[in-house]
């Protein structure tokens, strides 16, 4: 049974009639600006061979049978368009957009939802930093859009027209007395125990079979991200190599890749890199991912090898994932994820 009222009650939509029409307004303001700045919209497919290979994403999968019912192989709902994107871009679409339905397993709850609306959008020829403008541009785009001066989720609320802050990982790392980059190797190796002498002196407790990943990430969750765009929006940049995923190389320090997130009132808002269009060093890190999947959870997903085939005809770009629902949430001073979406899922119990 549903843990609460459905949203088709109609005194339950009447209270989110207003948050959901916020969000149609900031959707028409979004794809009319990315239309001003010469962007394809595109709507890849959602079924996929590989739904992406990062450790900690789950996919919805499902089975494709022939006419006569004999399978064909599994197919996944994908968790981005990232993978059908860049074959457009190696197809020669250029600067490209989509607002996609993206799909991910074992996540729910007031920021989450295994549905959501993901905008993806690359700009060919440029630089990541490209990027951090257009992030500014549409964090005002939306405010004004739903008739706001103030992103707010919960007790926390930012300018939205104020250009965000940017702090790289290693000064975030540093408040905390942590020499981050000092445990990365130009080649992208790591020294687990120097960061886990580090953290432990920053009062992080770990476990004895933490990697240097799971390390890196519990100082991020426990000490970086709390409070990140609180009274203003801020970017996070040039994260360490081992957490470049598809994100290449800075030319500034081989230790950091072209990789950075964007945060408003606590809440991670978008995901974005300088891309990579090395296949085999592509290929390298998905196999990685999907060792440590394997590891954690017991299975792995298929690489895309059409992706791999097609990243050397990819132009140099720049690509950035925004969860639209989350932005929607915070111009509109939704309480949840599923307040501004018109019809979620049902939520069952045990």
């Amino acid at each position: 049974m549903p843990t609460s009222s459905p949203w088709w009650q109609p005194h339950i939509h009447a209270d989110r009639r207003s948050f959901l029409l916020g969000r149609n307004r900031i959707r028409d303001a979004l794809r009319h600006w990315f239309a001003s700045q010469g962007f394809t919209e595109v709507d890849p497919c959602c079924l996929q061979v590989s739904p992406g290979n990062e450790a900690h994403l789950h996919a919805f999968s499902t089975e494709a049978l022939a006419t006569d019912g004999c399978s064909l192989g599994r197919l996944h709902l994908h968790t981005s368009p990232e993978f059908a994107m860049k074959k457009l871009l190696a197809a020669g679409s250029g600067d490209i957009v989509a607002f996609a339905h993206v799909f991910r397993n074992r996540e729910r709850g007031p920021l989450h939802h295994p549905e959501f609306t993901m905008i993806e959008w690359y700009r060919t020829h440029a630089d990541y930093t490209a990027l951090m403008a257009d992030c500014s541009e549409i964090l005002g785009m939306a405010a004004e859009a739903a008739g706001t001066r103030r992103l707010t989720w919960r007790t926390w609320s930012a300018d939205p027209f104020q250009a965000p802050l940017r702090l790289s990982l290693a000064e975030a790392f540093a408040r905390e007395k942590i020499d981050l980059l000092a445990t990365v190797a130009p080649d992208g190796r790591t020294d687990r125990d120097a960061l886990a002498a580090a953290a432990k002196e920053a009062g992080i407790r770990l476990s004895a079979d933490d990697g240097w990943g799971d390390i890196f990430s519990r100082v991020l969750v426990e000490r970086v991200e709390p409070g990140l765009g609180s009274g203003r929006a801020t970017i996070l940049y040039d994260y360490p190599i081992p957490e470049a995923a598809l994100a290449r190389p800075s030319p500034n320090d081989p230790r950091v890749a072209e990789r950075f997130e964007l945060y408003a009132c606590g809440v991670e808002l978008a995901n974005a890199f300088g891309e990579l269009t090395d296949p085999e060093e592509q290929r390298r890190r998905f196999d990685a991912d999907m060792d440590e999947m394997q590891r954690i959870y017991g299975y792995r997903y298929p690489l895309d090898e059409e992706l791999l085939k097609a990243l050397p005809l990819m132009p140099s770009s720049a690509g950035i994932a925004l969860g639209f629902d989350r932005l929607a949430m915070l111009a509109t001073a939704a309480p949840s994820i599923e307040h501004v979406q018109w019809a979620p899922v049902a939520q069952e119990s045990r």
